[in-house]
């Protein structure tokens, strides 16, 4: 009984050790938040509308089925996780997976589901509903044509009334199913957007850009002069840099560069921007590794796009990119990126004033530089920020969440 005993005590304080405890920064508390996912989740989405906080995952219920759920926040407590939908062949991804988004009662969410045989041969399936994810709406496909081709690394954003935009990556004219050669200036992956009205209608599909990057995520922004998109675009040199398109007066603009990186690349580095808005300022974080320096830089407009400051270089050195960034105000942001280690990756996060000003860089969390973290998320819930990723824990996937309050950058 004596060695059974002992036994269960060195297994407990084996467990125990592995559980995290909240972090002290200059007197602030990082504090340690219960996930409302099951193990074997992944893929954290994470959005704000001001009040609630929402998260989506995918759950693996085993080798070939999936869901996506989703739970929300309020008053400090998850509500009881729904399952939106379950399936077969799905595409179920590190670098593009789900999300979810809000508008006056009205959530929409999307999943990614096989067409073909081939690795990248997917389409993009929206679902709607219309009391706060009670029921949804029979899933619908965004883009009108019927290749089997790549169709992902999809950006939602509630838009005017109750309608929602969208964009993503669209691969009608790759011919086919995997990254690589075929993605030559006349089978180039396309940047498309589109309007998704409540009823399920899609309205103002529309061609934004004809050749980008594979498989680096979209973002977009509302700003008060209209939707902009940023992305990472691909010329016929085989540059990658950060491009944005803007709405005005019910036409795309000609897209061009936040700034000129000159990154050169032959292959997709599968990195993608994050744009926010707040009032008319837009600021936009990337990765970049162009003249084989990786650093993560940040950029204010004034003007809803039309124009850039010079970029701010944020991280001390590093970099691995998978950024996010919030607005706080008009004149301040908070940036996260990973950066590699000695011993795996770090996920820290920054207050950047955009005259250039930066605060000290906080350690969120160390984790694995692995695909297996997958995009660390954040948002902003009244004062306190929220993040969330991928983890192993006793060899099990779990999504970690973590928050911390504004004044922590006070200090």
């Amino acid at each position: 009984m004596v060695i059974k005993s002992l036994r269960i005590i060195g297994i407990l304080c084996l467990l125990l050790s592995c559980k995290e405890a909240a972090q002290k920064f200059n007197g602030e508390t990082i504090n340690i938040i219960e996930s409302p996912a099951l193990i074997g989740s992944a893929q954290p989405f994470l959005y704000s509308n001001g009040t609630h906080l929402y998260m989506s995952w995918t759950q693996k219920i085993n080798d070939t089925l999936h869901s996506i759920n989703f739970s929300s926040l309020h008053n400090g407590s998850w509500s009881k996780p729904i399952e939106i939908v379950r399936g077969y062949n799905w595409f179920v991804n590190w670098a593009d997976f789900p999300a979810i988004i809000e508008n006056k009662g009205n959530l929409l969410t999307h999943f990614l589901q096989k067409s073909d045989t081939a690795t990248f041969a997917y389409d993009i399936h929206l679902k709607i509903s219309k009391n706060y994810g009670k029921d949804w709406n029979k899933d619908f496909i965004i883009h009108t044509d019927s290749t089997k081709t790549e169709h992902g690394f999809v950006t939602l954003l509630p838009n005017k009334n109750d309608s929602f935009f969208i964009t993503w990556l669209d691969g009608r004219n790759t011919g086919g199913g995997t990254h690589g050669d075929e993605h030559s200036s006349s089978g180039a992956m396309n940047l498309r957007a589109a309007t998704v009205m409540l009823d399920g209608n899609v309205i103002n599909d529309e061609l934004i850009d004809a050749k980008t990057c594979d498989c680096c995520q979209t973002s977009a922004a509302i700003t008060p002069k209209g939707p902009i998109i940023v992305y990472r675009d691909r010329t016929d040199k085989e540059v990658r840099d950060i491009y944005i398109s803007r709405l005005l007066d019910g036409s795309w603009t000609i897209p061009k560069p936040i700034f000129n990186d000159n990154w050169i690349i032959k292959g997709c580095p599968v990195n993608g921007p994050k744009a926010a808005t707040y009032k008319n300022t837009l600021a936009v974080a990337w990765f970049t590794s162009a003249h084989m320096f990786s650093k993560v830089n940040l950029v204010f407009s004034n003007n809803s796009g039309a124009t850039f400051n010079k970029p701010i270089h944020i991280d001390n050195g590093n970099a691995l990119g998978r950024v996010d960034i919030a607005l706080l105000d008009e004149d301040n942001a908070l940036v996260s990126w990973m950066e590699t280690t000695e011993t795996g990756a770090a996920l820290k996060i920054i207050k950047v004033n955009k005259n250039g000003t930066k605060g000290k860089p906080i350690l969120v969390s160390k984790l694995s530089a692995s695909r297996a973290t997958g995009f660390p998320q954040f948002e902003l819930l009244n004062d306190t920020i929220y993040l969330a990723w991928n983890d192993i824990e006793n060899e099990k996937r779990i999504i970690k969440i973590k928050s911390l309050g504004v004044n922590i950058f006070n200090q």
